[in-house]
């Protein structure tokens, strides 16, 4: 399957050399970076070019001979990028995570009669996932919680936090209202509200809030509580609130000597440097996925639980691992013939198969990523 990846950082690479080591798929792959793009050098992908893709004739003269288009730019470019493959007629593997609801898209992918698999990454995507097989095993459901996070092994002072995602992304996560179902009811809360401390085997304690991760499982589960909340390091959280605070991540451009600028980009600017995860840098992804409801008319609890390290052997990092990966399983469940519906479909839906759940599972623990089940 000829496949061709738009935005090649460190989980786009991770992407690019997972489907390129497997001869059912040709890959090649587009960036804006040069340095990206080197890093892909004699990786066994078709080629490699440099262009902005935000560019919707060029992106549609540069995808036109691929099957298969997996889009990975930073989340503010994402939908703009998702719609303009799937007018180009384009089947697509989406991980950009932006603000819109892709549901928007479902009657322009139908029309193209083409897929587009989209919150493809770690969580969302695999949480997902996980979330719509518990919904399968339920004849009644009444809660479902999703903690997750991505960490440096080792803390470092100030923010002990580091990513593999954009600054700019990061800074979203922070501010986008919180969308959560409380009773039946859809709840809007503060990102970083309704902090609570958790701990994990042979990691320690962690800080969660709230951020909004749900996302397309508040239209397609039905939980009548849900919950999403970002894993940190304790005292992670106070920080950006300071920062929040203060004003670093407005929008409203200030004047700066003759000049002006938003506060959030000179902020995204100089923490890129500072939260990079480097070549060699390790670091550990934790997911814990709670269901509660019942089965037979008896209380039914499953929890899934992932705690991921970064892998010496390939030099990529855990979050990149884990959210890569999910979306090369999709894209090979995919290319198996496995899915066969057209228009938007989120990861919960691959997880309400059980076929599928478990050929992206099956896939994932080949590359040493693991998930646990535990059921009471």
């Amino acid at each position: 399957m000829k496949t061709i990846i738009l935005g090649v950082g460190l989980v786009g690479k991770a992407i690019a050399l997972d489907l390129a080591a497997d001869k059912q798929f040709q890959v090649a792959a587009v960036d804006l970076r040069q340095e990206a793009l080197e890093a892909l050098s004699d990786r066994g992908l078709i080629f490699t070019e440099r262009m902005d893709v935000s560019h919707p004739a060029e992106l549609k003269k540069a995808i036109k001979k691929f099957d298969l288009v997996i889009n990975a730019v930073p989340g503010h470019l994402g939908f703009k990028v998702l719609k303009t493959c799937l007018e180009a007629g384009k089947n697509v593997v989406d991980l950009t995570f932006g603000p819109e609801d892709p549901f928007e898209l479902d009657g322009l992918a139908r029309r193209k009669k083409v897929v587009a698999f989209v919150d493809c990454g770690v969580a969302p995507g695999l949480s997902n996932i996980l979330a719509g097989q518990t919904q399968t095993r339920m004849d009644r459901r009444k809660s479902l919680t999703i903690y997750v996070g991505g960490l440096p092994a080792v803390r470092t002072w100030p923010l002990e936090y580091k990513t593999v995602f954009s600054p700019s992304d990061l800074i979203d996560e922070y501010l986008r209202p919180a969308r959560q179902k409380i009773g039946g009811e859809l709840v809007i809360t503060p990102a970083l509200a309704d902090p609570e401390l958790i701990e994990f085997e042979n990691i320690g304690t962690l800080e969660a809030f709230a951020t909004d991760g749900l996302r397309t499982m508040l239209k397609t589960l039905d939980f009548p509580t849900m919950q999403e909340k970002t894993l940190r390091y304790p005292g992670h959280r106070e920080k950006i609130m300071m920062l929040k605070a203060t004003g670093f991540f407005d929008d409203e451009p200030i004047r700066v000597n003759h000049g002006q600028i938003r506060p959030r980009d000179l902020t995204a600017r100089i923490l890129f440097d500072r939260l990079k995860l480097q070549p060699g840098e390790r670091d550990v992804t934790v997911l814990r996925l709670v269901a509660e409801g019942e089965k037979n008319r008896r209380p039914l609890r499953i929890v899934y639980e992932l705690i991921d390290h970064y892998d010496p052997e390939t030099g990529i990092h855990s979050m990149a691992r884990t959210t890569g990966y999910t979306a090369t399983m999709i894209a090979r469940a995919f290319a198996h013939g496995l899915i066969r519906k057209k228009g938007i479909i989120p990861p919960e839906y691959l997880g309400f198969d059980p076929v599928c759940f478990q050929f992206i599972l099956k896939g994932l623990e080949a590359r040493k990523i693991k998930v646990r089940e535990k059921i009471f």
